[in-house]
């Protein structure tokens, strides 16, 4: 594990998220990491698509492959 810097903003918009999504702020953090990084991976692939990939755990999508 390690310690990664962010803005005071972001901060603040991860601990409202994680409060309505029921997730800790790292949890949350993570969360938004994992997406981010599929997102980029996949520029194909929809929001939707995503989420639902990354809930099934892909090891595919990681490599960029849909």
């Amino acid at each position: 594990m390690g310690i990664v810097k962010i803005s005071d903003e972001l901060h603040e918009q991860i601990r409202m998220a994680s409060a309505a999504m029921d997730r800790s702020i790292n949890a949350q953090a993570e969360f938004w990491i994992k997406l981010g990084l599929l997102a980029e991976l996949n520029p194909q692939l929809g929001y939707n698509d995503l989420v639902n990939r990354l809930l099934l755990n892909r090891d595919d999508l990681i490599r960029g492959r849909s």
